[in-house]
């Protein structure tokens, strides 16, 4: 062993000088001897030039204490108490200028370097050399010294400095210092850790045995998070399901993909309050690797933070497969089980491979009660009561369930009295042998649902059928109609072919009276819906009504007080209340009553109309009820279906209740039939109530507009249409009154006409048309520069696509089919006055 030193090494320390105070007394003493000597005279000048040398002097000492050269004891005091500090710190501490001189050692770092006086002394980079890797870490330290940045490193040293056998462990740090003004220094702290890093490899293996012990207990654990994601497995679980452990905490592995059926999201929804730790019993089934399952018995831990958060889970995981559990209380747990699976409230039974029912709970007696009807229980079925075409699936699924298989499909089975059921299946190891729980859901209510929404479907899709219909009749009545009237501009009315021309026409406004009611049904009509009193409307309405149902049938108005407002077309309700009315006439050819009810029908009182589909909201309810024939069941689903009727041919067109059903639909109401055959029919209309916004001023009619008298005019005008019967129609019409008309079959050809003619006064287009349609085109319109006025032709209703269109862009709108004093009277009130 090498000699300790007893003190540190400093080489910026200044000691003392009693010469210099001896000569200072010597100065003062002097003058003193001087004065009492010498003359007076002399005596005076020799203190005052005394005088100026101290004065000198004390110039000078205040500039030495002002550049720090010069400094009062108490400052002194106090670097000697740093000094001792840092003498005393039993961690290493060295101080080195940038040359890489040392300027300061404590007593620890000359003990660790083993020097006995200052030449000894190593800096730290001579001090620790040896492996490549402490080389390594030295130089990154140096680095860091020369660039006055901080550092730490961790050394291994064999040997270590202290010279003994074994391996020695250092930490290092480096830090710059402010030394002397703007000189620049650099602090090495040097600690031996050897025997912290020992504690910490003791540790470590303390907690390789802990994770060994737990990985082969004879009881299975996991941790998983609240999503699911298996962060810990131990090897005793991972050999049960035959998972390899290197998948585990690498997201490898999820509750999911072992938690057999709904067992993960049981596990995921355990809730606590914050802070608590809850702690629950489960039995269920593990599935292993290859498919089969493995039932379980699970405590599982959870604690939650104080945020509410629920943390890793505490898992314990026994083995419950036959011949792997101890035995408990048989008797206990039977009549458990008894307790819970009696009073379940889902179907259950169970079944041999056979299909023997061999338990089952009350549920399951209520639901499927003639699987039980035979006295012998041994001959009781699961098949009893289910229809024969679902046997054969059934019997599939519950041999799988018998060989322990898992994620078996689900069957749904007719049940007699028009019921259904959907059953579940899960493997069943009972003690004679194995066989299958199954778990029956009752699905009636939901097949109606079904039912209703496939009808639903079928509406619609007949829907948009008939406006399709609709939309290419409305081109042909147009051309038929325009032809018809440039014919009758031709003849007078004495001409003999003048009557010929007008049948021509009236039939076709009758097909275009049909269209309407078409596209009333496929809620394609243009609407104009205001605000509507239902009880005045149809006060007005009623001696019209009296009038079409005949002196041999009564017709009775009721309406409530105060009856909420509606909005809708007005002219349209009308034409839903007279088809209504006429068909409760047709339905009493000896006679009888119809009543007209209207009243409120508030939210809470939806329910007691027993209508499935109906929201709760606040409606006004009208009520047609007829004393006729009734509407058979078998055809009432049918009614609203448009071309179907129950009247005799030429009696009916089968359009008038399919327009009822569109006209209300497209209004945002309901309608729905009750009906008794021999006793009645009754309609329902239910229209939402209307509540004018905040500041909403009365919706006020505009005054009708005198027809001009003059239709002729002047402009050039675009006309877009891609039927070529209506094109060739307008196009004659409007050049007969004046205007210039350029033609054009789509948008597409429309663009291109416009970057030709500079001056377009107005443009004609139709909506639907192919290639670009007319709202596309109008948009590009717009992107170009090009500002005419547009006038939209089309069957359909406007804002079926007025939403297609630029925001905010004013349009007119003409609709198919249209006459031809319709059109010229469009485009003489859009086009600019010349």
């Amino acid at each position: 062993m090498t000699q300790q030193p007893t003190t540190a090494f400093d080489r910026t320390e200044r000691a003392g000088s009693p010469g210099l105070v001896l000569l200072f007394a010597a100065c003062l003493v002097a003058p003193i001897a001087a004065f009492s000597i010498l003359p007076k005279d002399e005596a005076g000048t020799m203190v005052i030039g005394l005088l100026t040398v101290l004065a000198v002097i004390g110039i000078f000492a205040l500039f030495g204490y002002a550049v720090g050269f010069l400094q009062f004891s108490g400052q002194a005091a106090r670097n000697d108490l740093t000094r001792l500090i840092c003498d005393s710190e039993p961690e290493g501490a060295v101080v080195t200028d940038a040359a890489g001189k040392i300027l300061y050692a404590n007593e620890a770092y000359m003990r660790l370097s083993g020097a006995r006086d200052p030449s000894q002394l190593k800096v730290v980079e001579r001090l620790f050399s040896g492996a490549s890797d402490v080389s390594e870490s030295i130089y990154r330290l140096a680095q860091a010294a020369r660039d006055g940045k901080r550092n730490t490193e961790e050394l291994r040293l064999s040997p270590p400095l202290t010279g003994e056998t074994g391996v020695g462990w250092y930490r290092v740090r480096v830090r710059p210092l402010n030394f002397s003004g703007a000189k620049r220094a650099t602090l090495w702290a040097v600690a031996d850790v050897t025997r912290e890093r020992e504690r910490h490899e003791n540790v470590f293996q303390e907690l390789q045995h802990a994770i060994d012990f737990l990985d082969h207990a004879p009881a299975g654990f996991f941790s998983s998070d609240a999503a699911g994601a298996v962060s810990y497995m131990n090897a005793t679980l991972a050999g049960w399901l035959d998972y390899d452990l290197a998948q585990v905490g690498s997201g490898g592995l999820e509750l999911n993909d072992f938690v057999a059926g709904g067992g993960a999201v049981l596990l995921s929804s355990i809730a606590g309050a914050p802070g608590d730790v809850v702690t629950e019993q489960l039995d269920m089934d593990f599935k292993r690797r290859n498919g089969q399952s493995l039932p379980v018995r699970l405590l599982h831990r959870v604690a939650f933070g104080q945020d509410g958060a629920a943390g890793a889970s505490r898992t314990l995981v026994l083995n419950r497969a036959p011949g792997e559990e101890p035995a408990e209380d048989l008797r206990a747990a039977e009549v458990r089980f008894a307790r819970l699976f009696l009073a379940a409230p889902m179907a259950m039974a169970l079944v041999d491979r056979n299909g023997r029912i061999k338990r089952s709970n009350a549920a399951f007696a209520k639901l499927m009660p003639e699987a039980l009807k035979l006295t012998d229980p041994a001959q009781r079925s699961i098949y009893g009561g289910i229809s024969t075409a679902d046997r054969a699936a059934l019997e599939q699924a519950i041999h799988a369930a018998a060989e322990s298989k898992i994620d078996i499909a689900p069957v749904d089975v007719q049940l007699s009295g028009d019921r259904s059921a959907r059953l579940l299946f899960s493997a069943s190891d009972a003690s004679d042998g194995p066989g299958a729980t199954i778990y029956a859901l009752d699905t009636t209510e939901l097949q109606t649902l079904k039912e209703n929404f496939a009808q639903s479907q079928k509406m619609q899709a007949t829907g948009q059928l008939a406006g399709g219909v609709a939309h290419d009749f409305n081109n042909m009545l147009t051309a038929i109609i325009g032809y018809s009237d440039l014919l009758l501009a031709n003849h007078r009315p004495t001409d003999p072919s003048f009557q010929d021309i007008m049948q021509i026409k009236q039939n076709a406004n009758r097909a275009a009276a049909l269209v309407r009611q078409l596209l009333a049904f496929s809620r394609r009509q243009t609407l104009r819906p205001e605000v509507l009193q239902l009880g005045d409307v149809l006060s007005e309405l009623q001696f019209m009504m009296r009038r079409l149902v005949g002196e041999k049938n009564g017709l009775e108005l009721r309406h409530g007080r105060d009856l909420w407002l509606v909005k809708a077309d007005l002219n349209q309700f009308e034409q839903v209340i007279i088809n209504l009315v006429v068909n409760a006439r047709d339905a009493m050819p000896n006679g009888g009553k119809i009543e007209l009810r209207i009243a409120n029908l508030a939210a809470a009182d939806c329910a007691k109309l027993n209508e499935k589909s109906l929201l709760p909201a606040d409606y006004v309810m009208i009520e047609v009820a007829d004393t006729g024939t009734g509407i058979p069941e078998e055809v009432r689903d049918k009614i609203f279906e448009p071309f179907f009727t129950t009247k005799e041919v030429g009696k009916g067109t089968g359009l008038g209740l399919a327009m009822v059903y569109g006209t209300v639909k497209q209004t945002g109401g309901y309608v729905f039939c009750d009906s008794t055959v021999g006793v009645g029919t009754t309609f329902r209309i239910l229209l939402p109530r209307y509540l004018p916004n905040e500041g909403e001023e009365e919706t006020r009619k505009e005054p009708v507009k005198k027809a001009a008298t003059d239709l002729t005019g002047h402009g050039t005008i675009l006309l877009v249409e891609d039927e070529e019967a209506v094109r060739a129609f307008g196009a004659r019409a409007l050049s007969a009154r004046g205007y210039t008309v350029l033609e054009a079959a789509n948008g597409a050809e429309a663009l291109e006409v416009a970057e030709k003619n500079d001056k377009i006064d107005l443009i004609v287009s139709d909506v639907v048309m192919p290639e670009m349609d007319g709202p596309t085109m109008f948009g590009e319109m717009r992107k170009r520069g090009i500002h005419a006025k547009v006038i939209f032709v089309s069957g359909y209703a406007e804002d079926a696509f007025a939403k297609n269109l630029p925001e905010g862009e004013d349009f007119g709108f003409l609709p198919k089919p249209f006459t031809l004093k319709q059109l010229i009277e469009a485009v003489k009130d859009a086009a600019p006055a010349g």
